[in-house]
């Protein structure tokens, strides 16, 4: 499952954010979104869990969890149909 992480610290870089699902299974993938020209974090990213009862107690337990001093949003990531 695909989830959406919203609100983090533009500090903490992709290693730190894995560590922080990896207490809930196995994290297939994670990234955090950079801004193309200045290459900083915009401030949120993905994480896939491989095992859908392990990325919902991942949403449960990190949602509102403060890091590094901002209270991230943690969601199931919602599908896009915009490829063209």
């Amino acid at each position: 499952m695909k989830i959406l992480i919203r609100n983090l610290p533009r500090t903490l870089l992709e290693n730190g954010l894995k560590e922080l699902f990896e207490a809930y299974g196995d994290v297939q993938s994670c990234t955090i979104v950079l801004d193309k020209t200045t290459g900083e974090s915009k401030g949120f990213g993905f994480v896939e869990i491989a095992k859908v009862g392990d990325a919902k107690a991942a949403i449960q337990g990190l949602n509102g969890k403060p890091v590094n001093g901002n209270k991230i949003r943690v969601k199931k990531a919602e599908k896009t149909n915009d490829a063209k």
